[in-house]
């Protein structure tokens, strides 16, 4: 019971097992629940903290049965998409930039985020998002500054 549980979480509620780019899958399906469910951005922030520790809990069961960093694990994606917008407008283009931009680099893993994905189990499967999420929503706060 306890290990259905965990790829439940793991793969995003089923997300993760779309047939193409499931990390995609996972950041869209976060991204449509950011945008139809307008909660202040500390909710957000609980539900992204929530997550990530669910994510900790979670993934290394899957990866342990999977191997390294499974694909179909995305409740990264759900973590480090949320962290990428909270904190800004509700302003839609900004948000489609936060899911294009957290997607750039989640893909290209810059510094730490390289590093940390080589941790074992579940901090690196979650910790590479979660820098390239901090990245994503720092840019997007210098663009809100100056635009």
């Amino acid at each position: 019971m306890i290990i259905k549980l965990k790829y439940l979480l793991a793969t995003g509620f089923g997300t993760g097992y779309s047939p193409l780019i499931p990390g995609t899958a996972g950041s869209l399906t976060a991204w449509l629940a950011y945008v139809l469910i307008p909660l202040p951005a500390l909710y957000w922030l609980l539900i992204t903290a929530l997550t990530v520790l669910a994510g900790l809990w979670a993934c290394s069961a899957v990866e342990a049965a999977e191997g390294k960093d499974p694909g179909k694990v995305v409740i990264d994606e759900f973590a480090g998409q949320w962290l990428t917008l909270i904190f800004l407008p509700r302003d839609i283009w900004l948000l489609v930039l936060g899911f294009f931009l957290f997607r750039i680099l989640d893909i290209l893993k810059p510094f730490p985020a390289s590093r940390l994905e080589n941790l074992s189990g579940s901090p690196g499967i979650m910790f590479d998002d979660l820098v390239a999420a901090v990245y994503a929503n720092l840019m997007l706060q210098v663009i809100c500054f100056f635009f």
